[in-house]
């Protein structure tokens, strides 16, 4: 699997452009700003899928313009499907920073256990609420994509509207913690890490 990453925007933000070896379409995934870079990263490839972690103002900035100049779809969870087209506290949360962040509302939205597939990239979307009400994680070929559910030695936010302390600790404890120790971990912000290093780090995984 290729997987690239762009640090985007003005919290850093970890935007993941995946596709398979053989030079298939891309599945672009939390496109968090500076759309004119990540559009000359990306180049000439197709890109089929733009996929939301979840619908905060850091990782769908540049979603319109990706979508504008690549003609792929965008997807989110249906729990935050209706925020991201609003800039307030209960929308993508843009207005409590002092931005405008937006975007065009979804040309689909997902469930638990749904695929993105893209050439011969197969990813399954695992519903991990707690940062938001849908937030995200995509799992394929040993690679997790974790959003802000889970960073290397910690865990999102849950203060934010939508969030909730205890949704998040559920997610990692039923959803991510049973995840094989080599899966590697893709965080919305910071260094890579894996299941097995959180395992023996992370306060927020369980405890046997």
């Amino acid at each position: 699997m290729l997987v690239e990453r762009h640090i985007l925007g003005e919290l850093q933000t970890n935007c993941w452009v995946v596709g398979d070896d053989a030079g298939g379409p891309l599945i672009v995934i939390d496109p968090a700003g500076e759309a004119e870079r990540l559009l000359s990263a990306i180049g000439a490839r197709e890109v089929r899928y733009i996929v939301l972690t979840h619908a905060h103002f850091d990782h769908l900035a540049a979603t319109d313009a990706v979508r504008d100049a690549t003609g792929a779809e965008l997807l989110v969870h249906e729990a935050d499907a209706d925020r991201i087209t609003s800039p307030t506290a209960a929308g993508t949360g843009a207005e409590l920073f002092g931005f405008t962040a937006t975007s065009r509302a979804a040309d689909r939205v997902l469930h638990e256990g749904d695929w993105v597939q893209a050439g011969e990239v197969v990813l399954e979307v695992i519903h991990t609420p707690g940062h938001t009400k849908g937030g995200i994680s995509l799992l394929g070929a040993g690679h997790l994509f974790a959003g802000d559910t889970l960073f290397a030695g910690s865990v999102g936010r849950s203060d934010f509207p939508g969030g909730d302390a205890r949704e998040l600790r559920e997610s990692i404890a039923g959803k991510l913690a049973p995840l094989d120790d080599e899966t590697v971990v893709h965080p919305g912000h910071g260094p890579d890490t894996t299941i097995g290093r959180e395992r023996s780090v992370n306060p927020f995984f369980p405890r046997a």
